[in-house]
């Protein structure tokens, strides 16, 4: 059996996870020119490394690696959406970055096993991911953006792995979305472009900034972290597999969320509850900003108890919530 087999069958059997795919460990230079024209637009955000060299080359995290590993996680255990105060399905369940290292982890101690070399990467890094997962054939990349698995949608999170064993790469999958342009329809701030996108203006990133602009106040519509919108109308998502990975299912608190209790949680709040989750990254005070915006968007902020808030951050947006909506 080769070490491919053997990786596949530990993926599968020990760690309970299907979706796994092999390319090799090159420069994408293929990638320079689009990456350098979403610059020239203005397109990349804060969150995005801004060096392009660094973007293509995963030898940055290992100068001997020959392969790399794309695995794919399925997050989603129902599709109840609620729509009054929006968490974005990847949310719901236990901090993803936590749960795909703990998995990579396991994964990577098997390689060594076989006498190889393995780093895992986990979101925070550089490297195109979602490109790295379709030259895997773990999915294609959906005009959302999004990788799109045959199982799972793209409900998925993605982990990665680089090795010094030489590996058979896998066939890379092309756009299947073909004529379809729901997810563009359905995008409400126009992110989704008909040649490229323009994630500064995705609902999703918006609320994890640190600071947005007044104009955004009316646009968030109840939206606390994330936006699922592009996926709940593709129609890959339509018949799909729910996730069997315990770590991910919904946290009670997070698919009933108390808007009131979000505004004035404390620190022992956000610690005991939503830094648990995929949303508690950006910190406590991005989602009391977040609540406050849904309530005086909503027109519900008077049915709300305040208490007295200690952040500076927190009472700057809160001044200007009472200014824009004239309270």
């Amino acid at each position: 059996m080769s070490n491919k087999q053997k990786i596949i069958q530990y993926c599968c059997n020990v760690l309970g996870l299907d979706t796994v795919g092999f390319t090799s460990c090159r420069k994408f230079k293929e990638l320079e020119k689009f990456l350098s024209l979403r610059k020239d637009k203005g397109y990349e955000n804060e969150f995005e490394e801004k060096d392009i060299l660094k973007r293509i080359n995963p030898n940055i995290y290992m100068e001997e690696g020959k392969a790399i590993i794309s695995i794919a996680f399925p997050y989603i255990f129902n599709k109840n959406f609620n729509n009054k105060i929006c968490f974005s399905k990847y949310t719901m369940g236990r901090d993803y970055h936590i749960v795909v290292a703990e998995y990579l982890k396991k994964l990577c101690a098997f390689i060594e096993s076989l006498g190889g070399k393995a780093k895992y990467l986990v979101d925070s890094n550089t490297l195109p991911e979602r490109y790295i997962a379709k030259l895997c054939g773990i999915g294609f990349i959906g005009k959302n953006n999004m990788i799109i698995t045959k199982k799972y949608g793209s409900y998925v999170f993605l982990g990665e792995i680089i090795t010094d064993l030489e590996l058979d790469e896998d066939e890379p999958l092309m756009c299947q979305c073909g004529e379809c342009e729901l997810c563009l329809k359905a995008c409400p701030a126009g992110s989704i472009g008909e040649d490229i996108n323009n994630p500064n203006v995705c609902l999703s990133y918006v609320t994890q900034k640190k600071e947005i602009e007044d104009i955004w106040f009316d646009k968030l519509q109840g939206r606390i972290f994330g936006c699922d919108n592009c996926q709940k109308v593709c129609p890959y998502n339509k018949e799909i597999d729910f996730s069997g990975i315990e770590e991910f299912k919904p946290f009670v608190f997070m698919e009933n969320p108390n808007i009131e209790e979000i505004i004035n949680m404390n620190n022992r709040i956000f610690k005991d509850k939503y830094a648990l989750t995929s949303s508690g990254w950006r910190g406590k005070n991005i989602l009391i900003r977040n609540a406050l915006i849904s309530s005086f968007a909503k027109g519900e902020i008077h049915t709300i108890t305040i208490k007295e808030f200690s952040s500076p951050y927190v009472k700057d947006y809160y001044g200007r919530l009472l200014r824009f909506y004239k309270l």
